[in-house]
């Protein structure tokens, strides 16, 4: 389950990578974080639940989110990072640049056509 969390993970790191947006893992953490000066912060979160064989899954790119809705949010617990987005990052993205970058980077993190 690791290795496939890892794989969501680069996947949206090669997607961030296309716009502009070193993203990076966390041994430690799930998600992908943006480095701000002496903070992280977390631009993109993965969830996963496997149940009698079967996975939900999703991954949240923040795009361009009102920020202040996530004050009261502590990412992965811990309190020193915070939440923060492209739009936030000044990178002009809206959901259909994001789409159409998360599809071409798909193939390269797991193959196929």
């Amino acid at each position: 389950m690791r290795a496939y969390v890892a794989g969501l993970e680069r996947w949206v790191i090669a997607t961030l990578a296309e716009l502009g947006v070193a993203g990076e893992r966390r041994e430690d953490r799930v998600g992908v974080w943006v480095r701000r000066g002496s903070r992280e912060d977390k631009i993109a979160a993965i969830g996963i639940r496997v149940r009698r064989w079967v996975s939900f899954h999703g991954i949240s790119i923040n795009v361009s989110p009102e920020l202040s809705h996530f004050s009261g949010i502590v990412p992965c617990g811990i309190r020193e990072h915070g939440v923060t987005s492209l739009a936030d990052l000044g990178v002009p993205a809206g959901m259909a640049d994001v789409d159409a970058a998360l599809a071409r980077q798909f193939a390269r993190v797991f193959g196929g056509g």
